[in-house]
């Protein structure tokens, strides 16, 4: 049991077993087996669709639909060679940013080091795909066509900061956001609480404010979603710039 509305940004140990061994499960582990059940089971839905579909898996295949004309619009016909994996990392995050919104659940996303070192991961998965198809020329990614010879190094040094950027900037967005919302919200139910529990006036005044938060609880369910189509329109765009160099 949560008995601090911040213990949902903690990792603890939930189960350590000390033989030749040491096994621990945290929270955070078993949030991630949580979202990887729930996943799986998106994808046994979609396998499974008829003509016949319920109104569940319309909803799932055009959750995929959607994705799918998202990465073909970003990185064009080899699209959807990275279907899989964006489709993928925006269940993954969607799911993630939806669990955490249940109360006294655990906010994976809200995480900074393990998804900003996720971020990291990716930047280095493309810097590698770039290479590999392009090898020595992709470094004209970071000269931009019909530069003057005299502004090449200064540009060359302002897209290489940029391009790097993006490792940490990919994750930071996210955990940020989740972060920012999931604190308003604590910080507005906790006056509230205050507020209410002070007399019978704070009680009766109170129930303003608690619109407000429902409202923006309601918001924040949104950003949750949004922020998962971002992260999929970013790191798409990204891969966009390794494959095609612009």
């Amino acid at each position: 049991m949560i008995y601090s509305p911040l213990e949902q940004f903690e990792i603890k140990p939930l189960l350590i077993i000390n033989n030749y061994l040491t096994l621990s499960l945290t929270n955070y582990t078993l949030y991630l087996i949580i979202v990887a059940t729930i996943i799986i089971s998106y994808i046994a839905i979609i396998s499974n669709v008829t003509l016949k579909g319920s109104r569940w898996s319309v909803a799932i295949v055009s959750l995929y639909d959607t994705m799918h004309n998202l990465v073909i619009s970003q990185i064009g016909r080899t699209g959807g060679t990275f279907f899989p994996l964006i489709f993928t990392i925006f269940n993954f995050i969607f799911v993630a940013n939806l669990i955490s919104m249940i109360p006294y659940s655990f906010a994976i996303s809200a995480q900074i080091v393990p998804i900003v070192s996720f971020s990291i991961s990716l930047w280095i998965g493309n810097v590698i795909l770039g290479l590999y198809l392009h090898h020595w020329g992709f470094f004209a990614l970071f000269v931009p066509s019909g530069t003057p010879l005299l502004l090449v190094p200064v540009l060359v040094l302002i897209e290489a900061l940029s391009f790097s950027s993006r490792a940490i900037s990919l994750g930071l967005r996210l955990s940020a956001n989740i972060l920012s919302g999931h604190l308003l919200m604590l910080i507005l139910g906790s006056l509230i609480l205050n507020l209410m529990s002070s007399s019978i006036l704070g009680f009766v005044g109170g129930i303003i404010p608690i619109i407000a938060v429902v409202a923006i609880t309601i918001l924040e369910v949104g950003i949750a979603i949004i922020q998962a189509y971002v992260f999929s329109i970013l790191l798409s765009s990204y891969i966009k710039d390794s494959v095609s160099l612009h």
